[in-house]
């Protein structure tokens, strides 16, 4: 991101003041668009999704108040409920140059020509069936895109348009952009030239691309004489293992030293491993298996699209896109513009709601709309999918093949060692494949304990069409298949298959494959126990008999299968502002963008926990932070520990600035920098001005002698109370917190690998706090004019009061106010607070931290440390005549700490439970030819499941309760679907008597079976 430069020359040259005379219509002020940075000479802009220009269309229309249940704590429904169920839900795609205010009120529209032949050269294309003015205004070629200088940003790879003479790295590679400057002669247009293969011509075949892998990772671990003691080799402890080198796009790895480097070490405890399962102790029982899973279509509500402006009069370029990390499209399509031939001086952003599932996480589609737009002759173009083109080109989830060994002790039950090859399909553009396949190695040991292992993965290239970040991010592949292995491996032993997993579930203090420690408690044992004892499993031999006697013809299966799945990535960053006016209403700004997951409604319920109330103004997707100018440089992931000791010292500097809304990371991570400001907006601000109303209610005014602790603070149905004091509306207290000039503003910035980073804080009492925190600044009310706070003193407390989650219902943790006046104490502390001036237009105070202790770079080999578990039992029946599988009902048992809002997790349950089904039952995409890549795709080809396909009535789910009411909530959106797959699959062998290993299981599978 920018540099503090950067930001103040962004700063000095934007408009202060409504520029009525702007070509394009809009006041480029900051309160109408917020600067986010200045990239390669080009003013970077976000407008908000509560920003000026799309109130009227968006937030009037999407967002409505959280219907508060004061009584319960809880949300009646989601913030954008009832747009939802009416349909009047408003995202990117219907958005048209109309509706933009300022915009040209005539919108251009295109479509993209593509190849559907992977193995030949590209030798042009053919428009002559477009007769009768059908010819498109402005035809786009990969020679147009050289001579402007146009081209994709380094990480989505080369070719944005392939050039005539080159094969294609994948099917479905794009040739050319046709534009219409009206939308009545471009549907015409593209009906004509749809599913006509003859329009692209073609040289001999010669074969496909053929490239090295995207990513190859290794991870290898031998643990000590228990599962607690320090491992003999890790990943954490001593270092991932890299291939040496690729020989015939395949990787080489290190050859085994016992003596040698790090890496030689690793592969020497690898062979010896491999050894052990090869030929193995004659009282082990060792399994080989070879598991596939299928490309799956994320089938996201809303397909890709882009609608975007050149407005070369003012040299402006806008972009409606919808997107899940709106800092990376803004941050992209600035440097890709700032190297092209078309001069554009400022870039307007406005990121919309949208649905995601991973699928607009580091997509293409925004800067194939960049590029259209620069030859759309001063007219906005729209650029959107239809189905069959979304079937086409969307980021696809990966299909793997995984060939697993584990051995087992046959007396103990134990599990001994783990060896896995895997191999994800990456598609013609690299994306997030790398990462898909560490993530997948790293997640395939699901609940269980292994004293060695070894696990290596490679995403391969390949002209299938290019995946990425789809939901389950590899771990669905891996953790199911390894699900199905121990439920058969269970069978082999004789072994009840809860008992089996029981024996050897991963506990609190254990080490996973990589040697780290799973942060906080591992509750695993807690959902299998529940599911042993659920009427599903105990009677499923039972109820199999006398089904399949009342059901000639069908037979009866009951599977379970549990996983725990990481949630976030290492880098996890982000904003939070919250702020309080003098009536009680509360307004929250993040960085969070709403994919579809309830993120606006969870954050806003997310302060209530410290403020009694949910936000009633809710802004996301903010990418520009003004109030606090945090800057980053160098990666989060690769950067030495010297680099970054170096950089800390500036206490503005973070590893990482805004994460995107990915990775399962909002519950969590998310609610993290929404409940600190929080935090500090009731620490510093509310309770402080109750204090002071309290003791004016006894009679001494400000100085009169109170002892109440914070720690038992309480808010009950919005009113706050404490050892019996009168209860005060929010109202009241914020009204107060104005008029003495306490805290009414918190900003932070938060950053978390694998633990958050802390920072020590003067905030104004003369002592330093620690707190979870990166970036503080802070604004004061009416009454401080911009001063620091009152002190809080331990007067009536003691001083080691932690500073903590509140220890009941509403309650608060913290040192106690006071006694002193406001007046006095902002007096005594002015000094005391390391704070900037305000920052301008803002009103926010910078408090520079005095120490900060970021996690160490060594972590990062960690890669997982959070999770949250799912256990799911299936009941299933197979008709023998066609092979159909009917789900009669099932039931999941989740542990995700405290619930935000209950309704959003189940929510979230059954959706996932429905995409898992899919998964095992249904859902396929060819790879190559035959596959969506040939343009030919749509659900009427694709079994998208249906309610009769999930047991839409009959399913069933409970959550663990929390340890305690101080239990953070944890991430999943991703862990909820992946269980129900391997249930599925070991239910059927319950059924029938046949492991399948390769999915989806179809019926005609089934039928091959029972032929």
């Amino acid at each position: 991101m920018s540099s503090d430069d950067a930001r103040s020359s962004a700063a000095s040259d934007a408009p202060q003041t409504p520029d009525t005379s702007s070509p394009s219509g809009f006041a480029l002020s900051r309160r109408g668009f917020l600067k986010a940075s200045v990239i390669a000479g080009i003013s970077v802009y976000i407008a908000p999704l509560g920003s000026r220009a799309f109130a009227a269309l968006f937030e009037d229309k999407n967002l409505t108040p959280v219907a508060w249940d004061a009584a319960t704590g809880q949300a009646k429904f989601r913030i954008d409920g009832t747009a939802k169920v009416t349909g009047a839900k408003i995202f990117a795609r219907d958005v048209r140059a109309a509706d933009m205010p300022g915009w040209p009120k005539q919108q251009a529209h295109a479509f993209v020509l593509r190849a559907t032949q992977a193995d030949r050269p590209y030798l042009g294309f053919d428009l002559s069936r477009l007769d009768d003015g059908l010819k498109p205004d402005r035809v786009v070629t990969a020679d147009d895109l050289a001579r402007d200088g146009v081209a994709f940003p380094e990480f989505y790879g080369d070719d944005m348009l392939l050039p005539a003479g080159k094969t294609p790295a994948y099917l479905g590679h794009a040739v050319a952009i046709l534009i219409y400057h009206d939308f009545a002669r471009f549907r015409f247009a593209k009906d004509k030239l749809k599913f006509h293969d003859e329009i692209i011509r073609y040289g001999e075949v010669s074969g496909p691309l053929e490239r090295d892998p995207w990513g190859t990772f290794r991870f290898v671990r031998v643990g000590g004489k228990t599962a607690y003691d320090d491992d003999i080799y890790s990943s954490l402890k001593d270092a991932p293992i890299f291939p040496s080198m690729m020989r015939k796009h395949l990787p080489v790895w290190p050859d085994g030293n016992d003596h040698g480097k790090l890496d030689e070490q690793g592969m020497a405890y690898a062979g010896k491993i491999g050894e052990s399962l090869t030929h193995p102790p004659g009282d082990w029982l060792v399994m080989s298996r070879e598991y596939r899973t299928q490309s799956v279509d994320t089938a996201a509500l809303e397909p890709d699209n882009a609608n975007c402006w050149y407005d070369a009069s003012t040299q402006t370029l806008h972009m409606v896109v919808p997107t899940q990390s709106p800092s990376e499209v803004a941050e992209n399509a600035a440097a890709m513009v700032a190297k092209g031939h078309f001069p554009v001086k400022r870039l307007i952003v406005y990121p919309c709601y949208t649905v995601g599932y991973g699928s607009k996480d580091h997509y293409n589609m925004p800067f194939y709309g960049l590029a259209a737009a620069m030859y759309g002759d001063g007219l906005p173009v729209r650029l959107a999918n239809d189905r069959y083109e979304q079937f086409q080109t969307s980021l696809k989830r990966h299909a793997f093949t995984m060939r697993y060994r584990i051995g087992v002790d046959k007396t103990s039950g134990l599990l001994q060692a783990f060896a896995a090859d895997m191999e994800c399909n990456g598609g013609g553009r690299m994306n997030f494949s790398p990462s898909v396949a560490m993530v997948g190695a790293t997640a395939a040991q699901s609940i269980y304990y292994f004293p060695q292992s070894d696990l290596a993965s490679v995403a391969i290239a390949s002209r299938a069409i290019d995946a990425g970040s789809a939901r389950g991010y590899g771990t669905l592949q891996s953790m199911a298949a390894t699900e199905m292995m121990i439920d058969e491996m269970a069978a082999q032993l004789g072994l009840d298959a809860i008992d089996f997993r029981m024996k050897n579930a991963l506990r609190s203090g254990m080490k996973n494959t990589q040697g780290a420690i799973p942060a906080g408690a591992v509750r695993v044992d807690e959902v299998l126990a529940k599911a042993k004892v659920h009427p599903l499993w105990t009677q499923r031999d039972k109820k199999k008999a006398e089904y399949e006697a009342s059901h000639p013809g069908r037979r009866y299966g009951v599977g379970f299968a549990c996983v725990q799945k990481d949630f976030g990535t290492g880098a996890e960053t982000s904003f939070a502002r919250v702020e309080i006016d003098d009536q009680g209403k509360i307004s929250l700004h993040h960085t969070a963008a709403e994919i579809g997951t309830g993120t606006s409604t969870s954050q806003a319920v997310a302060v209530a926990k410290w403020l009694g109330m949910p936000a009633t103004d809710v802004h996301i997707a903010i990418t520009d932070w003004p109030e606090l100018p945090v800057v980053t440089s160098g990666d989060p992931y690769l950067m030495s520990q010297a680099d970054q000791d170096k950089l800390a010292a500036n206490p503005r500097w973070s590893p990482g600035y805004a994460s995107p809304s990915s990775a399962t990371n909002s519950a969590f991570y998310f609610t993290h920098s929404t409940r600190e400001a929080a935090r500090l907006l009731f620490m510093q601000g509310l309770w402080p001005a109750a204090l002071s109303i309290w003791r004016r209610g006894l009679g001494g005014g400000q100085a009169a002698p109170l002892v109440v602790r914070v720690e038992d603070a309480r808010w009950v149905e919005g009113k706050l109370s404490a050892a019996g004091m009168e209860a005060l509306p929010l109202a009241m207290i914020a009204k107060t917190a104005h008029e003495m000039g306490l805290v009414t503003g918190a900003t932070v910035h938060v950053f978390n690998r694998w633990q958050w980073a802390e920072a020590d804080w003067d905030l104004g009492d003369g002592t330093t706090q620690r707190l979870p925190v990166d970036g503080i600044a802070l604004r004061f009310g009416k009454g401080g004019a911009n001063a620091p706070a009152p002190a809080a003193t331990p007067a009536s407390t003691p001083a080691a009061a932690p500073a903590q989650a509140p220890a009941g219902k509403g309650g608060h943790r913290n040192s106690n106010a006071s006694a002193k006046s406001a007046a006095a104490a902002r007096a005594a502390n002015a000094s005391a607070m390391q704070v900037a001036a305000p920052t301008p237009a803002t009103g926010y105070r910078v408090i520079d931290r005095k120490r900060v202790f970021y996690p160490p770079v060594q972590r990062n080999n960690a890669a997982v440390t959070y999770y949250s578990a799912v256990g799911t039992l299936v009941e299933l029946s197979v008709h023998e005549a066609t092979g159909k599988v009917e789900l009669l009902t099932h039931h999941s048992i989740m542990e995700c700490g405290n619930q935000i809002s209950p309704q959003l997790v189940s929510g979230q349950l059954q959706g996932g439970l429905a995409m898992g089904i899919g998964h095992a039952l249904h859902e396929y995409l060819p790879l190559y030819e035959d596959g969506p890549g040939n343009g030919t795709w749509n659900f009427n080809r694709y079994h998208l499941p249906r309610a009769t396909d999930v047991a839409v009535w009959t399913q069933t789910g409970e959550v663990l309760p929390p340890i305690s009411e101080s239990d953070v909530p944890k991430g999943i959106a991703e862990v909820v679907m992946i269980p129900v797959v391997g249930a599925i699959v070991n239910g059927l062998a319950h059924a029938i008597g046949h492991r399948f290993t390769d999915l989806p299981v179809t019926p005609e599978k089934i039928q091959e079976v029972l032929a």
